[in-house]
C-alpha cells in the first residue's frame, strides 16, 4: 500500500488540503452566507481520525499537507493535531506542513505553530482599508489580522498574502497592496473569485475581476517577468523587476491549470473531493469508522477515489452566466 497515488491522467497526488472545520469567525461575502448553518459537531472527524487519514495519505506519497477551514485555528484542540503531524516532518516523509488562515488567531498560535514545524502560512486578506475589511468579512477586524501577521513573522514564519480580486471593491488598492507586501517582505497572490455556494444577493459576475486585466494594470507601473517556479499549488508567478518581489496569480477561470493538478481536498466530515470544481466526491468515513484497527479499507478507499479524479473543472464565466457553479460553499471544501 506504499505505492504512490497516481490518477487516471498520470498525475502524482502529492498534496493534500485538509479542512479541519467548516466554522469561521468571519463571514466573507464570497465564501459563506451571513447566517450560516454549520455542521453538527458529531459529524466532524475527530482530530484522531484526521490524523489517521492524513497519515495514510503520507504513507502513499503525499508530501505537502495544508490545513484549512473555515478558519482552522478556531477548532478546539487544533494545536494537538499540528503537534502530532510534526512527527511526519521529523521522519522526512512529509516535506511541508502549512496552513491557510484569515489571520484572526495567529497572534495566539504563531509560536506554537512554528514549534510544530510550520514554516509558511497563507493569510487571506483582500483589503487594507479597515471599513472595507469590516464590510467584506462582515465580522472581521483588520487590526486583529495585522497583529497576527506581525506575530507570525516574529515567530519566524514566511507569510504569503492571498487576495481575492473583486471588481469594484479592491481594484483601487492594487498598487497599495503590492507596495505593502514589498515593505513587509511578503509574497502576494491574487485569486479569481470562484462560483461556489449560495451567497444570497452577491452576484459572481459583478464581483469577477479577470486576472489578465489585473496583470495588465500591474504592467502599467512594473516590468513583469514570468517565473517558471511552482509552489506545489496552482499559482503562476511573476517577478516585478523594479522591486524584485514575487506576485502570483491563481486563475481557475481565465487559465485552466488542471493539467498539473497534484492535489485533493479532504473535508472535516471525511469527504474527499478530487477536484475543487466538480461535485464528485468519495466518503472516506465508512472505511475509517467501520475498521478502526485496520487501515487497509481506508487505503483502498483512498486509491479508489484517486482513480476517479477528473481531468479538469468546468468553471466558466465566458457566457455572461455562472457556468459550472458549485452548490457547496468554499468553506465546506477548504478552498
Amino acid at each position: 500500500m506504499t505505492a504512490p497515488l497516481i490518477d487516471p491522467f498520470l498525475r502524482a497526488i502529492t498534496y493534500l488540503r485538509v479542512s479541519v472545520t467548516d466554522r469561521c469567525d468571519f463571514r466573507c461575502v464570497y465564501c459563506m452566507s451571513e447566517n450560516m448553518t454549520f455542521l453538527p459537531k458529531k459529524e466532524l472527524l475527530t482530530l484522531e481520525e484526521l490524523d489517521r487519514v492524513c497519515t495514510s495519505f503520507i504513507g502513499m506519497g503525499v508530501e505537502k499537507l495544508r490545513i484549512t477551514g473555515g478558519e482552522p485555528l478556531v477548532r478546539r484542540g487544533i494545536m494537538t493535531f499540528f503537534q502530532d503531524m510534526s512527527r511526519h516532518l521529523d521522519t522526512g516523509a512529509l516535506k511541508e506542513l502549512t496552513l491557510t488562515t484569515n489571520g484572526s488567531q495567529l497572534a495566539r498560535f504563531a509560536d506554537d505553530l512554528y514549534a510544530a514545524g510550520v514554516r509558511r502560512v497563507n493569510v487571506s486578506l483582500d483589503t487594507l482599508d479597515e471599513q472595507k475589511f469590516a464590510d467584506i468579512t462582515r465580522w472581521g477586524r483588520l487590526p486583529q489580522v495585522l497583529n497576527g501577521i506581525d506575530a507570525a513573522q516574529r515567530a519566524g514564519m514566511r507569510v504569503k498574502i492571498n487576495a481575492v480580486a473583486l471588481k469594484g471593491f479592491n481594484e483601487d488598492e492594487l498598487f497599495r497592496m503590492v507596495e505593502w507586501c514589498k515593505s513587509r517582505d511578503m509574497d502576494l497572490t491574487f485569486i479569481e473569485v470562484m462560483p461556489m455556494g449560495d451567497i444570497g444577493n452577491e452576484n459572481r459576475l459583478d464581483q469577477y475581476w479577470p486576472l489578465k486585466d489585473l496583470r495588465a494594470t500591474l504592467a502599467q507601473q512594473y516590468t513583469l517577468t514570468d517565473l517558471a517556479e511552482r509552489s506545489g499549488g496552482p499559482a503562476r508567478y511573476v517577478r516585478l523587476e523594479e522591486t524584485g518581489q514575487k506576485v502570483g496569480f491563481i486563475t481557475p477561470l481565465t487559465h485552466n491549470f488542471c493539467e498539473s493538478c497534484n492535489r485533493v481536498r479532504l473535508t472535516c466530515t471525511g469527504e474527499l473531493f478530487m477536484c475543487l470544481g466538480q461535485e464528485d466526491m468519495a466518503d472516506l468515513r465508512p472505511a475509517l469508522r467501520n475498521s478502526p484497527d485496520d487501515n487497509a479499507p481506508l487505503e483502498a478507499a483512498i486509491r479508489a477515489a484517486i482513480g476517479l479524479k477528473p481531468k479538469g473543472h468546468d468553471f466558466d464565466y465566458s457566457r455572461q452566466e455562472v457556468a459550472g457553479k458549485m452548490s457547496r460553499h468554499m468553506s465546506h471544501t477548504g478552498g
